[in-house]
């Protein structure tokens, strides 16, 4: 085929797989919505490098019934926390400050100040406690404090532990850090991040809530498996520097495009940004500055979520990929969010792993109802598997699977490739015990393996 027609054929599948892409990811998103019961999620994507998705479902406000739409704005809770941290690299930069300050400093007169770095304050290792650590709304945050109000209560009591020596999230590491940009720079925190960042990517629906917007999503939360209730927002003050931004998914995707293209900070900041922090004994925390470090099997990801009343959201940067997968929602109390966000990641970056359908979760649950009975359907099977499920195997299968009560749910757990083979692996929870389920399936969808072993 001659160079022009390899590039034209080039040239009409892009848009045909763009669409089709597009089409399982509405179809995805909207299944997820459904079963979740939230009013609303709002999904922002960034494909090699360039916007690649932008779309809302569901109701930004029930009362009224306001559709959500990509122009919608959500809380997204400590997702904040990456702006602060690169908000204080900027001065670094500057000469402002230094990430190895202490904080005596600034403030000399809270708990062991000399012995705490800003540093240690964005990695979560400096040992103050965290004044923020429930997961729904307390009476005390619908009254406005100041933020030096929250350090003047928080950053006095005795440390939770030595500085260095473990890692314990906490809201108060980031309010004390934000307090520390305002003295050294003389600025406002959301005033500085609206010229240096937000102005520059064109992050227009970017800034501070409160106060909120007549057209932001209207909170919601959820009282066991109930349904959405209405839930007020935390008074000013509460959040400041730790998470009290609010955007569009859109806009927040900008910024992960200028974060995957090294623009804003410098590259040394950028080192410093993303660079692990470890303990004074040399472990691991998977966090740097205001960033969360993890894979997605295998894919290096950079990342955050966040929470405060009424808002989840999750923010992963998947920079060998060039990627970004942003997701937003208005009602906490739900397990929407972070699983879909990982789902849309899979699909769009790793389409030959792909969740396991319910179709494939039920079919795991039949076997194993089976098992407890000493019993399973060979044609399911490969010659090797039906050899490994001996009439011995199936008698201990029944004595030890029976012992274990109902059998209440099944959950995949983690994927991969391997001899040719998908390799799964489940927790199945029964009555009494959970257990692990070691699976490796033929393209022909065969079990060469079903092993059940301890959890």
């Amino acid at each position: 085929m001659t160079w022009y027609l390899r590039l034209a054929c080039a040239l009409l599948l892009a848009p045909l797989h763009a669409a089709d892409l597009n089409a399982q990811l509405d179809s995805k998103i909207a299944d997820a919505l459904a079963k979740s019961g939230a009013p609303s999620v709002s999904v922002a994507m960034v494909l090699d490098g360039k916007p690649a998705y932008a779309k809302a479902f569901g109701k930004a406000d029930l009362a009224s019934g306001r559709a959500a739409d990509t122009n919608t704005r959500y809380a997204v809770g400590s997702v904040s926390k990456q702006f602060t941290a690169a908000a204080l690299l900027l001065l670094q930069e500057e000469g402002k400050l230094s990430l190895d300050d202490t904080v005596a400093k600034y403030f000399p007169n809270f708990t062991r100040a000399r012995e705490i770095t800003i540093r240690q304050l964005l990695s979560h290792t400096s040992g103050y406690e965290d004044y923020a650590p429930q997961d729904y709304l307390i009476p005390e945050w619908t009254r406005p404090i100041s933020p030096m109000g929250v350090l003047e209560r928080w950053a006095t009591k005795p440390l939770n532990f030595e500085p260095g020596t473990k890692w314990q999230y906490s809201n108060t590491n980031y309010v004390l850090a934000g307090q520390i940009f305002e003295k050294a720079s003389g600025q406002g925190l959301v005033d500085f991040l609206k010229a240096r960042i937000f102005g520059p990517l064109g992050m227009a629906s970017a800034g501070d809530w409160p106060p909120a917007n007549a057209s932001d999503a209207t909170a919601y939360t959820r009282y066991a498996l109930g349904p959405p209730r209405p839930v007020g927002r935390e008074a000013a003050g509460w959040y400041f520097a730790a998470g009290e931004l609010a955007m569009t998914p859109s806009d927040l995707a900008k910024w992960d495009t200028a974060f995957l293209e090294h623009r804003i900070l410098s590259e040394r900041s950028y080192e410093e940004f993303t660079r692990e922090v470890r303990l004074s004994n040399g472990d691991y925390t998977h966090y740097a500055l205001g960033l969360s470090l993890g894979d997605l099997n295998g894919v290096p990801s950079i990342s955050h979520g966040g929470e405060v009343s009424g808002f989840l959201s999750s923010n992963a940067v998947y920079p060998t990929r060039r990627a970004a997968v942003v997701v937003l929602s208005n009602e906490d109390g739900v397990t929407l969010v972070s699983g879909l966000a990982r789902q849309i990641a899979t699909l769009t970056l790793l389409p030959e792993r792909t969740e396991p359908s319910e179709k494939d979760t039920a079919r795991v649950e039949a076997v194993l109802a089976g098992l407890q009975k000493g019993r399973i359907d060979r044609a399911l099977f490969t010659a090797n598997a039906n050899s490994y499920f001996s009439t011995t195997a199936l008698a201990d299968c029944a004595k030890s699977l029976g012992a274990l009560g109902k059998l209440k749910k099944v959950t995949a757990s983690g994927e991969n490739l391997r001899g040719g083979m998908t390799h799964r692996t489940y927790r199945a929870e029964f009555a009494k015990k959970t257990v692990t389920l070691n699976i490796y399936l033929l393209p022909d969808g065969k079990f060469e393996q079903f092993m059940v072993e301890g959890d």
